[in-house]
């Protein structure tokens, strides 16, 4: 499937959940609050190219995938950082960048030991969320 396809599908699952409506909630609600992004692969990627994430306080972006990060390593124009990394940005929450965010915020949870909030940066419908909780216990 095409980057271009994947993207519309994406785009297309933001609008049916009205993420601009989410967004909006996030700036008010997490104002001067220190955030950090994790799981930044293509959904993310789309989110990032399509809505403006400016009035959020993004200290840094993570994603299981990244290795060797150096001071000053940007992706979106935003601090990359390992997952051992988090903790010294102090943040006040870390939001899930991915459309599938249930056993991603179990294992940073463990992680962190519920030492820094933990949220998903969309929110679904309790059917969709369903559907993930079925295929996270298969």
């Amino acid at each position: 499937m095409s980057t271009e396809t994947i993207d519309q599908i994406h785009l297309d699952y933001l609008k049916k959940i009205k993420f601009e409506k989410r967004l909006k909630f996030l700036k008010k609600k997490l104002k001067n609050k220190r955030l950090v992004i994790y799981a930044v692969g293509s959904f993310f990627n789309t989110i990032c190219t399509k809505y403006d994430l400016s009035d959020l306080n993004i200290v840094a972006v993570s994603d299981k995938s990244f290795s060797n990060v150096k001071t000053g390593d940007l992706l979106y124009g935003y601090q990359k950082c390992l997952l051992s990394q988090i903790a010294s940005y102090e943040p006040d929450y870390i939001l899930i960048g991915s459309l599938k965010f249930i056993s991603i915020i179990e294992d940073l949870e463990k992680y962190f030991d519920n030492s820094i909030k933990i949220r998903p940066l969309i929110k679904k419908p309790l059917l969709d969320l369903w559907q993930e909780v079925c295929e996270v216990t298969r």
